[in-house]
């Protein structure tokens, strides 16, 4: 029932003003900055470990804008899954690269976990009808997993698959000339991670997409989505250079550096209410 409730407001958000749904998403985010305690520490302690230098009231301040850029995020899924077509055309604008979306050449999209992240693939699917897979993990919700595939399929040729299946599904989509949204940027655990360095931390890192780029023969394109005044701005950058090498750590390590270097240009639009340096090596006390 919970899942069907959700649903239905988030289709009406789709005919609101985005102005409305911004102004519903900064008080939304400013009650969960107060309300959500535990979550609300969660990223204070990410910005105290990846911004030290910074002073304790402009991280503050930055956390109240991440809660807001959450809460407006999740209510824009509303118009980007059940507005017109048209209307996204205009709300939604792929900058940059675009050309490394021609051809078929194998193709990892890196798509880090900003809370652009959903507007950034529906820009790929209106944009390019090349088949395009992405990994997802089931909701409990039934009605709400559904929603969320629906949503991120509504364009394009998109198979979501479940992370669970394996990786024969992903690396014979690549092979085939197809395109992969891969956001490997979460902590998964120990199990097949590496430490390497994330804001100068140890950090439990999977190094899917180095191993996918190697076995799919794929090029590494990242792509980065910015919340702004009149919806999106997705922007695509150039295929990585020599990308992946020979060493996976070195590659993995790769990732975690270019990943910085965009959060640093918008560093209050990153998934910080995820415990991303929770998982640590063996004998090191919680960083929590």
């Amino acid at each position: 029932m919970t899942g069907r409730i959700v649903v239905a407001f988030m289709r009406l958000m789709a005919w609101l003003p985005l102005r409305a749904v911004r102004a519903l998403g900064w008080s939304m985010g400013m009650v969960l900055y107060v309300l959500v305690v535990p979550r609300r520490r969660v990223v204070m302690r990410n910005l105290a470990l990846c911004f030290p230098a910074l002073p304790p009231r402009v991280r503050r301040a930055m956390a109240r804008r991440n809660f807001v850029y959450f809460s407006q995020a999740w209510l824009d899924r509303g118009w980007l899954w059940h507005a017109p077509r048209a209307v996204l055309e205009r709300r939604v604008v792929l900058r940059g690269a675009v050309r490394e979306l021609e051809g078929d050449a194998p193709t990892i999209m890196f798509a880090p976990h900003f809370y652009g992240m959903d507007a950034a693939g529906t820009a790929l699917t209106l944009h390019t009808m090349r088949p395009f897979t992405s990994i997802f993990k089931p909701q409990p919700d039934p009605a709400l997993d559904a929603w969320l595939k629906a949503g991120r399929t509504r364009f394009g040729d998109v198979r979501m698959l479940n992370r669970d299946e394996g990786i024969k599904p992903i690396i014979a989509g690549l092979r085939k000339g197809g395109l992969l949204y891969l956001l490997p940027d979460m902590n998964f655990g120990a199990r097949e991670a590496l430490f390497v360095p994330f804001y100068g931390i140890p950090t439990a890192t999977v190094p899917s997409l180095p191993r996918f780029a190697r076995l799919g023969r794929a090029k590494v394109v990242p792509i980065v989505g910015r919340i702004t005044p009149a919806g999106y701005e997705v922007r695509v950058m150039p295929a990585w250079d020599g990308y992946p090498s020979n060493d996976l750590e070195a590659d993995t390590a790769r990732m975690n550096a270019e990943l910085q270097g965009y959060i640093d240009t918008m560093p209050d639009q990153y998934y910080w209410v995820h415990k991303r340096f929770k998982t640590r090596p063996s004998g090191e006390k919680s960083l929590y």
